[in-house]
């Protein structure tokens, strides 16, 4: 069986139950643009969102939502925030950590995609994705147009068949 009719099986498992988390030290759900996006784009493409919950770029708290969502429903658990170089961004450093199968191909691709927006800054996004306990985590940046082009061009062309992938 190859990716084709991976993708076609998988579709006919229906919408996916995904759970959004949004780190930032100042966002609120009024201003939460990324997240807003995210939810967005997953609905139109008929997925139900299952958690939401913006949380502080502290380590405790990005694990702490990261635990919580993939003890509920949600097949996919979309971070955004906190995938950078700074003092403060350490999404990444938790995500890392916690993953059990990871999926380089994400952030190579994502990364690729970036450049072609925005130059050589590209290579500072630390933007990742893999499995724990049986759970897709993404984490991208928390920019808009970060999110637009990892949910555009990654995320929904291929939910289905990671959520199908991840119960077979």
């Amino acid at each position: 069986m190859g990716a084709k009719d991976h993708r076609e099986q998988a579709r006919s498992q229906g919408s996916v139950p995904v759970a959004i988390v949004t780190v930032s030290d100042t966002r609120t759900p009024e201003t939460d643009t990324s997240g807003q996006t995210i939810r967005q784009l997953l609905e139109e493409a008929g997925h139900r969102v299952v958690g939401y919950r913006i949380v502080k770029d502290e380590p405790e708290q990005v694990a702490q939502a990261l635990e919580d969502f993939v003890a509920g429903e949600a097949r996919l658990v979309l971070f955004n925030g906190g995938t950078g170089i700074s003092a403060r961004d350490r999404t990444y450093d938790v995500i890392s950590r916690a993953l059990e199968k990871t999926l380089p191909g994400f952030g190579e691709i994502f990364r690729m995609l970036s450049y072609q927006e925005i130059g050589p800054a590209a290579m500072m996004s630390r933007a990742t994705a893999g499995v724990y306990r049986g759970t897709v985590i993404v984490s991208m940046p928390g920019s808009t147009n970060a999110v637009k082009l990892a949910m555009t061009r990654l995320v929904l062309p291929e939910i289905q068949h990671l959520a199908w992938e991840i119960t077979r």
